[in-house]
């Protein structure tokens, strides 16, 4: 897919360098080849995907990296990349762990990084309730069984750091419910999606 058309789609949720716009050219091309033998994303237009996937997640990160410093993030199930990759390809000093499972996604998003050349990324094949470190910012997109992966997420996050959540407009009461160590701000509503919607929350410090 052309770079101008890239940016063009991009538009409404960020809008980026042309310097960073072959990466994201190349990332589909390379999604839609492994897409073929396993599936990682049931939208297979380009045009789509931009907007879905990589425009979602751009806009996620630029809210994230606007509250204030982070040097390390998770992306807790991240699939396809999304939207761990984005965050990365946006923030190349924040270090970036992309947990994931299933061993086949995990092999893509490994070949993924070394294509892309993102130093700041490492790919930790297994489940999130076996990683040992904690970091700045945890986020989460599309899982398999919400109401069991978000205490995980949050679990993830250090004290006082941040957990975000691109989630359906339905899950947001669910997610308020599930986790009272976490402050939530007011939902964002993703550019575009009438329900699409971006929940950012504080861990707070445990007293006593």
């Amino acid at each position: 897919m052309d770079t101008p058309s890239i940016a063009r789609l991009l538009e409404p949720y960020i809008q980026l360098d042309e310097s960073q716009l072959p990466a994201i050219s190349k990332y589909i091309d390379l999604l839609l080849k492994w897409n073929a033998r396993i599936n990682l994303t049931a939208i297979r237009e380009p045009e789509e995907i931009v907007q879905r996937h990589f425009g979602e997640s751009f806009f996620a990160a630029s809210h994230i990296l606007a509250m204030g410093e982070i040097w390390t993030a998770i992306d807790l199930g991240s699939g396809a990349g999304f939207p761990g990759v984005p965050f990365a390809m946006l923030a190349p000093q924040v270090s970036v762990t992309l947990i994931e499972a299933h061993q086949k996604k995990a092999t893509f998003l490994r070949e993924l990084v070394f294509s892309l050349g993102l130093k700041n990324i490492k790919v930790f094949s297994d489940r999130g309730e076996k990683y040992p470190d904690r970091a700045d910012i945890v986020t989460m997109r599309a899982v398999e069984s919400f109401e069991d992966a978000l205490p995980v997420a949050v679990n993830l996050v250090d004290i006082s750091g941040k957990v975000a959540l691109l989630i359906g407009s339905s899950q947001v009461e669910a997610a308020e419910k599930l986790c009272n160590s976490v402050k939530w701000e007011n939902p964002l509503g993703v550019p575009r999606s009438d329900f699409r919607t971006l929940l950012i929350g504080t861990k707070m410090v445990k007293v006593g």
